[in-house]
Parts: structure tokens; C-alpha cells; sequence
């Protein structure tokens, strides 16, 4: 086995060239001064016994971050944590509300530019007004429906005459279906 403190080479890497380029450095070892001393791991007690807190309760909970509390600390900032989000959420509701109210607003107020009068009354049949000068009697509309209608009975009545005659057409051609 060819490790890499032997003097000899595989014959294989031996065959590949090595360059160097300029653009890459290799890193360089640090030196460090003749004072250098390492920090410890953990700061010691301060001389005065004081860890930071005036009232007289251990904080005996600590932290991996090195930072220590009492349990009741603790549970005193869940408890404002709990209600700062509570009222976060209860002021954020507040406002989609207000959002959703301005909204049913503005669609209100545009059905009401688009058709007045539609949504404040019970009546659901909108008629035009009519103008002073153009006065059109019900007997001339009724008429003029009548007229359409009978047209109509006529034209359909000539449709199906055609039809049937194509049929019959179509018969003599291509022989009846027995």
C-alpha cells in the first residue's frame, strides 16, 4: 500500500503534470506573539459576588449561551411574550376586519353608483323612465308583439314544410328505410 509519506510515487500519478497558478495562494500559518495567552473557556466569578442581579433570588437556570435566570423570570417573560402575541393577533383581526368592512363598503357604494335605487327597495323589475314628449300607447306595443308573433308561425310553418319535403327527397334517392 502507497501512503502519502512514501518516497516513491504510483506510476500513474507519476504521468499527471502539475501546475501552478497564480491566481491561487496557499494559506499560510498565523504567528502569533510571544504574549499570547489563550482565554479560558468560562469567565470567572466576579470578586464581588454579584451576578448581575440586585434582588436576592438565585438564578440557578442557565443557559448554553451562559446566560442564567430564576424560574420565575422566566415564567414572568412567557407570560408577556404570551400576552404581547394575543394582543398582536387581537389588533391584527381588528384591522382585516376594518380591510374587509372598507371593502364591502366600496362594493356597496359601486352597485349603488351602477344601479340607484336597486338595493334600497324591495321591487326587483327596473323600468326605464320615460320621457315627457315620447308617449307610447300599450295597444301599438301589444300590436306590433302580435304582428311578430304570427310572422314567426309562418316562417316556422315554411321551415318544416322544407324539411319534410328534403326528407322525402332523400327517400326517393337513396331508397326507404325498412
Amino acid at each position: 500500500m502507497v501512503t502519502m509519506r512514501d518516497d516513491r510515487t504510483h506510476p500513474l500519478l507519476a504521468q499527471v503534470p502539475l501546475t501552478v497558478s497564480p491566481f491561487v495562494s496557499l494559506p499560510t500559518a498565523a504567528t502569533l506573539p510571544y504574549t499570547y495567552k489563550t482565554m479560558p473557556s468560562t469567565l470567572p466569578t466576579p470578586a464581588s459576588g454579584v451576578t448581575g442581579a440586585s434582588d436576592e433570588r438565585v438564578k440557578y437556570v442557565v443557559a448554553q449561551s451562559g446566560h442564567a435566570a430564576h424560574p420565575d423570570d422566566i415564567i414572568a417573560s412567557c407570560k408577556a411574550l404570551q400576552a404581547h402575541i394575543a394582543k398582536m393577533q387581537d389588533e391584527s383581526e381588528r384591522v382585516l376586519r376594518e380591510l374587509e368592512d372598507r371593502i364591502r363598503a366600496r362594493e356597496l357604494a359601486e352597485k349603488r353608483r351602477v344601479a340607484p335605487g336597486w338595493l334600497d327597495s324591495e321591487a326587483r323589475l327596473l323600468e326605464p323612465e320615460r320621457r315627457p314628449g315620447s308617449v307610447v300607447f300599450e295597444a301599438d306595443v301589444a300590436g306590433q308583439f302580435a304582428e311578430m308573433s304570427l310572422a314567426g308561425r309562418r316562417e316556422s310553418g315554411a321551415i318544416s314544410e322544407m324539411a319534410v319535403d328534403q326528407g322525402e327527397e332523400l327517400d326517393r334517392v337513396f331508397g326507404g328505410m325498412k
